[in-house]
């Protein structure tokens, strides 16, 4: 769902450097390369397990301290790691490889498929004090057999984030994606499971209940999109680039803080609300099966659901909080831009749902069909 943030350069060196080193450990076995500290400094030449470590697998943006606040003040000396992903497939890969972390921040149609797999542990919710605040529908989709595997955190939408200035007639749909009129200038998310779902919602199909047929269906249209397409986006600092510079006039499947880096630049955008409705989804932090640093986790999740943490994460991004207690502290400009307090509007948005391992093998084959065709 997420991609890289608003990097300082050393962190998006720490990025490719740690997306590297999963490409060579997938291809040659090599030893992942360790997360980067927190604090810019060189990271040990493996994941640190030491008592006071904790190693924390993210979203590139999302080790700001500021989004933890209170983790230093109750654990002096403690120290973290962050390990960072632009897909929640990357995540999930590096956690079957065995890559040593204790905390991972997936989003919520993996969810099911890390406990199916047994790289989480149930999580103690007595040892979160800041647990009753949450969101309890989100809470439970954090449940699987009676058991609390993950604490919901953030969430956010996907939508069509165009540049107004450049456009005669705005999108109404995402099927309007497909009009010749943005031919060389759309960027689409190199994301199979979101192209699916925008696809089959122009086709008017249920996204997570699709036949053979439409799936073929699915794929054409993918296809016929290409004469459009500018670029495949990946990283959210080169959308926002691409966006600022006017090559990229329409962008599928952008996010809060894309829209919001844009606006806070002056540029002339407009997050659109299609007729078939924004995506949302919503991510949280889980406890790796593996991690002997059990106290630490509970720890750092607790921190980081603590409303004011929540709220420092929202002023940053524009993505709204699973603690509910975290709204008064939002700015309410933000709040406002990004519908946080509106219930009707949220219920009107298209949640992620989740997928068998069976048809997320279908979609990546259908996605690498997609950018292979001429």
């Amino acid at each position: 769902m997420h991609s890289p943030r608003h990097l300082p350069l050393f962190w998006r060196a720490a990025l490719l450097m740690t997306v590297a080193a999963l490409l060579l450990t997938a291809c040659g076995g090599a030893t992942p390369a360790a997360p980067a500290s927190n604090t810019g400094t060189p990271a040990p030449s493996s994941p640190s397990t030491k008592a006071g470590n904790l190693v924390v697998l993210e979203w590139a943006g999302y080790e700001l301290p500021q989004f933890y606040e209170p983790y230093f003040a109750q654990n002096p000396g403690a120290k973290v790691d962050y390990s960072f992903f632009s897909e929640d497939a990357e995540a999930f890969a590096k956690l079957q490889s065995g890559f040593n972390v204790a905390v991972v921040h997936p989003c919520n149609p993996w969810w099911g498929l890390y406990v199916e797999q047994g790289l989480v542990q149930p999580i103690d919710t007595s040892k979160l004090t800041n647990f009753a605040g949450l969101d309890p529908d989100m809470v439970k989709m954090g449940q699987f057999n009676g058991q609390q595997y993950f604490i919901p955190w953030d969430w956010g939408f996907e939508s069509i984030l165009v540049r107004s200035d450049k456009l005669s007639e705005l999108p109404q749909s995402w099927a309007d994606l497909a009009n010749p009129a943005y031919a060389g200038h759309l960027a689409i998310w190199d994301s199979g499971e979101a192209n699916h779902i925008i696809a089959a919602l122009a086709l008017g199909f249920d996204p997570w209940n699709t036949t053979p047929e439409q799936d073929a269906q699915i794929k054409q249209w993918l296809i016929d999109l290409k004469p459009n397409l500018l670029t495949y986006w990946v990283d959210f600092s080169e959308l926002a680039q691409q966006m600022g510079a006017g090559d990229v006039w329409v962008a599928s499947n952008a996010w809060a803080d894309t829209y919001k880096n844009l606006l806070d630049q002056g540029v002339a955008v407009e997050y659109l609300n299609p007729a078939e409705g924004m995506l949302r989804f919503v991510c949280g932090f889980g406890i790796s099966s593996q991690t002997k640093n059990v106290e630490l986790a509970h720890a750092y999740i607790d921190a980081a659901i603590a409303p004011q943490s929540m709220a420092n994460f929202s002023n940053e991004y524009g993505y709204g909080s699973a603690n509910l207690q975290a709204l008064p502290l939002i700015d309410p400009e933000i709040v406002a831009l990004f519908h946080m307090d509106d219930p009707d509007f949220l219920k009107s948005t298209v949640f992620y749902q989740s997928l068998t391992q069976e048809q997320r093998q279908r979609i990546t084959t259908m996605w690498n069909d997609v950018k292979a065709a001429p």
